[in-house]
């Protein structure tokens, strides 16, 4: 090649970048160590268009190349010192910071011997390109004490990087710089402000610099439309666009139109979608990747997954990202198939799913009979090695809870090698919503002394178990551990305290937290409060904190109400519980619910006004619950009524056929009353539908450890020695001369029908 000079600058002229590099690679010079025997040295103006052309085709490793090549040849070159020369210097700066390598960008910058305010623009671009806004802003800060005098895209790129840290104070610092430089007026120095107060929460702010702006041009438009939609102005956003419209200078580009259908999706708004997408047709952008993708997510967040699915197939090359949205838009709705059949197409297409896809499929998984493919899902993750990430394997955890599976949720806790909170506020709450709570504070011992940064959640999780439990010593870490993360001032969790502290019994903990509260405590911590009272039969205390909260103005709710009827129960406050129960909806606007009206049937029946119990429950306006009836047939058999307590079972019973309590209760009743035959008739009735009383359950802390009992369960490790005390035990109290309470053998074989009762129904009671 005679003039390689005038083959490459006419390669890139045309616009052949990449035939134009072919050219240079093909030169005997282009190694360093032949550079001077090349026909024709390349001129400065040869090395710009070379790196230029790398720059435009974000190719690194040529870059590098042009640049070894430009050092090498500097020396022998009739354009002396190019490898100083300023301009070619600015390229290569450019190049690098387009190239994604802002190190060497900022090399070439610190070994140039001259530099001009190009040099500092570009080496600032460089950086914010690539995620260093802080050392962007470094660099600004730099060049303005170097004497330099900053141009428009220097203003622009600062003001982009204070966008990315926001840092809105020095963004403004940034904008006087610029006015009162006399660039405060070019649009690239406006167009990055009004991105800047836009992504930062100051819409109003960015909006009026918008206006002021005389001509507009595509990112004008783009910045506060994408602002408005971002800060959760959508139809604001929706009224920019079709000004942008309107006004009819520019046409929309992806982005415009990317940012209208998120505003769309956002406010559910279907009908203005439609006719966004129609106008996106007309600009063949529909099937464009950023525009279809946004299409599609504005269809499945306006429920309309038809629409979605045939928008998400119309894009012309769907990546990753795409495929996620749509994937994610099926399982956000639970339609599980649907989602896996998406999810077989994008591995079709040749992708790879990443974490999100997986997320996304978990999510879906729901109930006992989504377990089966939350397994493949589980096998498949495996398989593409995702199974190393935490935000992965936490949703998994979580797809196991919700499908019920709880040991194999613990067994992928248990591999999960880098645990973070998340992991463990999932395992926690798995554990609660299972009825686990003895695994709750088992974790927690665990927790605390290898997590040293817990939150609120878990130690809610905790409390909640500890509250079931009646562990008070639990109650008493937790809140030493609440105090020493500087948890303790979180209302949240100080009101659950109070609870779990009320729950446990202790409610001068639960006061003196409670007054240590101070101006920090609402409606529910007094909630809290008075239910604790109540709960323990201080009905006095539990109405003078009512009063007390209603004299400092506070509202009470329904959780308060509760507090109040149930405080009148427990002390046969009568009179003062209706009261209080009438002036619910009058006075508060509060709606008496199933467990107001519980309240009421449990003051009635502990008074001995059971005839009152059951017409209030006759004259709800819902029908009556279990736990209404139960009341009532509880209170039946306190004052022996039996007549009453028939009814009461009867209303349990056509509840839940298989309900043991009510059995019992009503037993208890006929036997009490000495219906000894009802007693029996009732008994076999039981045996015979196979309702058999729940068992007991019992625990106690030893040794640091937690020991769970069941009735004649034979599950414990030492339950033969166990089992062998209680014999002794029992042999040492005969002995003592203890005799039961009631000898129901004796009383059955005395008074029944010797049809009702056969030996071994006669033997549970010996």
């Amino acid at each position: 090649m005679q003039n390689p000079n005038g083959t490459i600058l006419q390669l890139y002229h045309a616009g052949r970048l990449a035939a134009a590099l072919r050219a240079f690679e093909s030169l005997p010079s282009s190694s360093p160590a032949s550079a001077a025997a090349a026909p024709a040295p390349l001129t400065a103006a040869t090395y710009a268009a070379l790196v230029s052309a790398c720059s435009r085709l974000r190719s690194l490793p040529q870059g590098r190349r042009v640049h070894r090549h430009l050092v090498a040849s500097s020396s022998s070159s009739p354009d002396a010192q190019l490898a100083g020369n300023t301009v070619l210097g600015n390229h290569l700066i450019t190049m690098y910071g387009r190239c994604a390598a802002p190190d060497s960008a900022r090399q070439v910058f610190d070994e140039m011997p001259a530099r001009n305010p190009v040099s500092w623009a570009s080496v600032i671009a460089a950086h914010v390109q690539n995620g260093r806004a802080g050392d962007a802003l470094g660099l600004f800060s730099s060049m303005l004490r170097s004497g330099t005098a900053a141009d428009q895209f220097a203003l622009g790129s600062a003001v982009r990087a204070c966008t990315e840290l926001g840092d809105v104070g020095t963004g403004r610092q940034v904008h006087a710089h610029a006015l009162k430089s006399e660039r405060g007026s070019d649009l690239i120095v406006q167009n990055a402000l009004v991105t800047m107060y836009s992504k930062n929460g100051l819409v109003d702010d960015g909006f009026m610099l918008f206006e002021r702006i005389k001509d507009k041009d595509l990112i004008s438009w783009g910045s506060i439309i994408a602002g408005f939609a971002q800060q959760g102005f959508e139809m604001e956003a929706l009224q920019v666009f079709r000004e942008m419209i309107v006004e009819g200078s520019h046409h929309p580009n992806e982005f415009h139109f990317g940012s209208a259908f998120r505003a769309c999706g956002a406010v559910g708004s279907w009908e203005y979608g439609e006719q966004i997408h129609g106008l996106s047709i007309k600009y063949r952008l529909d099937r464009d990747l950023y525009a279809g993708c946004s299409l599609s997510d504005m269809y499945a967040r306006c429920k309309n997954l038809d629409s979605a699915r045939v928008a998400f197939y119309r894009i012309e090359a769907p990546d990753l990202v795409s495929w996620n949205s749509i994937v994610n838009a099926y399982s956000v709705e639970g339609l599980l198939s649907e989602a896996l059949v998406l999810f077989s197409e994008m591995r079709d297409s040749g992708l790879r799913p990443d974490g999100i896809t997986v997320r996304g499929l978990l999510c879906a998984c729901v109930g006992r009979d989504a377990l089966y493919h939350g397994r493949l899902i589980h096998s498949c993750l495996v398989k593409l090695g995702l199974d190393g990430d935490v935000s992965v394997c936490n949703s998994l955890l979580s797809m196991y809870a919700r499908c019920s599976d709880l040991p194999s949720a613990m067994d992928v806790f248990h591999e999960i090698k880098d645990q973070d909170v998340v992991t463990w506020n999932s395992i926690l709450t798995a554990c609660a919503q299972h009825n686990h709570p003895e695994e709750v504070l088992k974790l927690f011992s665990l927790l605390n002394k290898s997590e040293p940064s817990l939150d609120r959640i878990s130690l809610n999780n905790v409390l909640s178990a500890s509250a079931e439990l009646g562990y008070f010593e639990m109650v008493k870490q937790v809140h030493a551990y609440a105090f020493k993360a500087g948890l303790v001032d979180d209302r949240m969790l100080s009101n659950t305290l109070i609870d779990t502290y009320a729950k446990c019994g202790s409610l001068d903990d639960a006061m003196r937290l409670f007054e240590i509260m101070g101006n920090n405590r609402d409606v529910f911590s007094w909630s809290s409060l008075i239910v604790g009272y109540a709960q323990f039969g201080y009905a006095k205390e539990a109405l003078d904190s009512f009063s007390r909260m209603r004299s400092l103005g506070i509202r009470p709710n329904h959780v308060t109400f509760i507090g109040v009827l149930t405080a009148c129960s427990r002390v046969g406050f009568v009179n003062e519980g209706c009261y209080y129960y009438s002036i619910m909806e009058p006075e508060y606007g509060i709606v008496p619910t199933r467990e107001h009206c519980s309240c009421i049937v449990d003051l009635l029946a502990r008074a001995g006004k059971l005839t009152e119990a059951a017409n209030f429950i006759d004259q709800m306006p819902f029908e009556p619950d279990i736990i209404m009836w139960k009341t009532l047939l509880a209170a039946s058999k306190m004052h022996n009524d039996m007549e009453m307590g028939k009814r009461a079972a009867e209303g349990i019973l056509n509840i839940d056929p298989s309900h043991s309590a009510a059995y019992v209760l009503l037993c208890n009743i006929y036997a009490a009353s000495g219906n000894w035959n009802e007693f029996a008739r009732l008994k076999k009735a039981m045996r015979t539908s196979g309702v058999k009383k729940s068992p007991g359950k019992s625990w106690v802390k030893l040794k640091g450890e937690l020991k769970v009992f069941i009735v004649e369960d034979r599950s414990h490790p030492e339950s033969e020695e166990i089992y062998a005390m209680l014999e002794l035990i029992g042999m040492e109290m005969i002995k003592a001369g203890y005799v039961p309470k009631h000898s129901w053998k004796h009383a059955i074989v005395d008074h029944i029908d010797s049809d009702l009762f056969n030996e071994e129904m006669l033997a549970e009671y010996g």
